[in-house]
């Protein structure tokens, strides 16, 4: 019989399942290129393990509160139709205790680090609290997500430095357009549910030649932003080996819009080489600061 609750281990599964923690890799890698940004080298093993926490709370927040907000919503949807809210097959409370408790783990995080990031908490809570929102009124939805995810690297630079520079800044812009970017491109396989739904996405609004277009434009802006925030902390040469990689996707990118016909495949693609991207520009970033080691 359904009953809406699953067994302790299947549970526990599901959760996973649905919080997607590899997406993790997107927003960890660039929170360590914030603090060494700010550290102009490595910084301690304290100041890096709370940074990690703190990620891991609010990815883990954000993702269980749209979830939760948008389960009916995703229920209409053929592609989401199956996930565990959506179906019945996890109970919404589960998702409600897990949003709290990541919630509950970067609250803790930022008073381990500095004043200065707990005076940013609510900036970064009330992101993931509106965010599932707001594709429901405006197509400026996935510029929102892209700042929430920029919160990562900015707060991982102030839990450094204490303070606010223009390399925080600057990194801080380049995640947004980043994120914001191809999450457009996973918006294209929900251009006309959302369409159905009333849903706002820029492949909804302006059709899809737009959604293809316009994050390459953002892409190769994140590639200037990425070149300021090394100016600005006056990062060694290696780190704009990670630039070029940055361009180097943005090319990629343009040549898989030409020849991947399948949207699922794209986005498939698009995924797996900017998490590759992401690694590898944490790693071009500690050798543009070698020397201070």
């Amino acid at each position: 019989m359904q009953t809406g609750l699953a067994a302790a281990p299947n549970a526990t599964r599901l959760v996973l399942k649905e919080i997607r923690l590899e997406h993790t890799l997107f927003a960890l890698p660039f929170a360590y290129v914030g603090a060494i940004l700010a550290a102009r080298g490595l910084p301690s093993a304290y100041q890096l393990v709370w940074i990690t926490v703190a990620v891991l709370g609010a990815r883990t927040a954000a993702m269980a509160a749209n979830r939760y907000i948008d389960r009916d919503i995703d229920a209409r949807n053929p592609r989401t139709a199956r996930r565990a809210l959506a179906s019945g097959t996890l109970a919404p409370r589960i998702m409600l205790v897990l949003a709290c408790a990541g919630i509950g783990l970067l609250v803790l995080a930022a008073f381990m680090l500095n004043p200065l990031c707990v005076a940013l908490l609510p900036l970064a809570a009330l992101g993931i609290a509106i965010y599932p929102f707001l594709k429901r009124y405006t197509w400026g939805v996935h510029f929102v997500l892209g700042a929430v995810d920029g919160f990562a690297p900015l707060g991982a630079y102030v839990a450094v430095a204490g303070t606010i520079r223009g390399a925080g800044l600057w990194i801080f812009a380049a995640v947004t357009l980043w994120v914001a970017g191809f999450d457009i491109i996973y918006a294209l396989m929900d251009r006309d549910v959302d369409r159905a739904q009333n849903l706002r996405s820029i492949p909804a609004r302006f059709g899809e030649a737009s959604g293809r277009r316009l994050p390459i434009a953002l892409h190769a802006s994140m590639v200037v932003l990425l070149a300021l925030a090394g100016w600005a902390a006056q990062a060694g040469p290696l780190y704009y080996l990670g630039v070029g990689l940055g361009l180097a996707l943005v090319l990629y990118e343009d040549r898989l819009f030409d020849v991947s016909k399948n949207l699922f495949v794209l986005n498939e693609r698009v995924f797996v080489s900017n998490m590759a991207f992401s690694v590898a520009f944490l790693v071009s970033t500690l050798g543009g600061f070698a020397w201070h080691a």
